[in-house]
């Protein structure tokens, strides 16, 4: 079978050629430019050459879940849900990871082609993404979905495949390692080369990107190896897109202390405690990354304190770049009404906002200097393709902003 899918709006052409799309976890386009200047990243400057390469708008907040499932749905958060890593549950009042694809309000793009026949690959390196990535794909068929964390332990029945690290040949790697993300591209590569592959997403992970920056020995030793890899998924026959999910900004002092703004603290002190609740969207179970210190939080009034009062403190707090009611984030940044806080604060590029002092153990970031996001940014990515685009597309990318949750439209309907 290879009919078209149509999501959200958009139809999708059943893939002439194997298509991947590689999601660079933290991929701040300053790495590709940089590294393109040293020279040191030849199958991208020969995607460049004869694709598309852009930088597009991601999703706000700039944080994985959200522009991952963006991605893979071709849409924003008001359409999928998914606003954040981390979110609280108006209803019971409870904050939870948003890992669960019961929090998922639209199918995607990899269970819809799965379920009329394709073959459909989606590995992630950290395992907080992979039911969510894989919710509905069908294994009979010869679908796969599993993660570098846990590749150890795949089976027919959960993922698809079993014995992972004896096809990719390499160990389990550590999840705090860019390690991780290579395993994500090598197992990709494995696969491909097997044949009978229809649609691959590759979501690597950013351990990496939060410790170094742009022309560093470690980032540069990484982003050959994964250029190593773009250029293998080509020459298997592939046609590739490269992408992020959001960038990276050094949020610290020139001492290398963190640079933050501890929301709840400031705000307990001005209206009292208990008044006010803020979330921090960036939490997840990886705090060594970013010491859940990122760019954008949530804030819940609370015993009848006024949001436009809070709206007004928090704007004036230093680091603080903008402010938003529940109404305002919402229509900026097409997020679902019910999954917000009443106000919205989103930090400058060098500032992170944390919530209380005492509940952020900096000694996870070991010494090294923090490097997060979250906010407007690190919200730009990269967009490049292997193959170039058809004149329709090419002049649609010309002629406005280019949203990184079109990358799928882009390469399966405009190459």
């Amino acid at each position: 079978m290879t009919q078209a899918i149509e999501l959200n709006g958009v139809t999708y052409r059943w893939p002439k050629r194997p298509v991947v799309v590689v999601c660079i976890d933290g991929g701040d386009p300053a790495y590709f430019e940089r590294g393109l200047s040293d020279g040191i990243l030849p199958n991208i400057r020969r995607f460049q050459e004869h694709g598309f390469s852009a930088v597009a708008d991601g999703v706000m907040p700039s944080y994985t879940n959200p522009n991952n499932m963006s991605i893979v749905t071709g849409s924003p958060q008001s359409v999928h849900g998914i606003s954040g890593n981390y979110f609280l549950d108006p209803e019971t009042g409870e904050e939870h990871m948003m890992n669960d694809p019961v929090f998922l309000r639209s199918e995607t793009l990899l269970e819809k082609f799965s379920a009329v026949g394709a073959r459909v690959v989606a590995i992630t390196a950290k395992d907080k993404l992979r039911c969510l990535l894989g919710r509905g794909l069908n294994f009979q068929n010869g679908s796969i979905n599993f993660s570098s964390e846990k590749s150890d332990t795949c089976t027919l029945e959960e993922n698809g495949i079993e014995n992972v690290l004896d096809m990719v040949g390499l160990p389990l790697p550590d999840v705090y390692s860019a390690d991780l993300s290579v395993f994500v591209l090598e197992a990709g590569v494995k696969i491909l080369e097997q044949g009978g592959v229809d649609l691959m997403y590759l979501s690597l992970t950013d351990y990496i990107q939060h410790k170094y920056g742009p022309g560093t020995p470690e980032i540069n030793d990484f982003y050959m190896r994964l250029d190593s890899a773009f250029g293998r998924l080509a020459d298997a026959g592939a046609v590739v897109a490269v992408t992020a999910d959001h960038g990276m900004s050094d949020k610290s002092l020139p001492d290398g202390s963190p640079n933050v703004v501890y929301l709840k603290d400031e705000l307990n002190a001005r209206f009292g405690d208990g008044t006010t609740h803020v979330v921090l969207p960036i939490t997840d179970p990886y705090v060594r990354h970013h010491g859940a210190l990122g760019g954008f939080a949530r804030v819940y009034c609370t015993d009848g304190t006024a949001s436009n009062e809070v709206l007004g403190f928090v704007g004036d707090l230093q680091g603080i770049e903008a402010v938003y009611t529940r109404e305002s984030a919402c229509r900026e940044f097409e997020l679902p009404p019910d999954r917000e806080g009443d106000v919205v604060a989103v930090s400058d590029a060098n500032t992170a906002i944390g919530r209380s002092e005492a509940e952020h153990d900096l000694s996870e970031l070991q010494g090294y200097r923090l490097r997060s996001h979250g906010g407007l940014a690190e919200r730009y990515v990269p967009i490049i393709l292997s193959e170039p685009l058809t004149d329709e597309y090419a002049e649609r990318a010309s002629q406005g902003t280019l949203n990184s949750y079109e990358i799928f439209d882009y390469v399966i309907n405009g190459v």
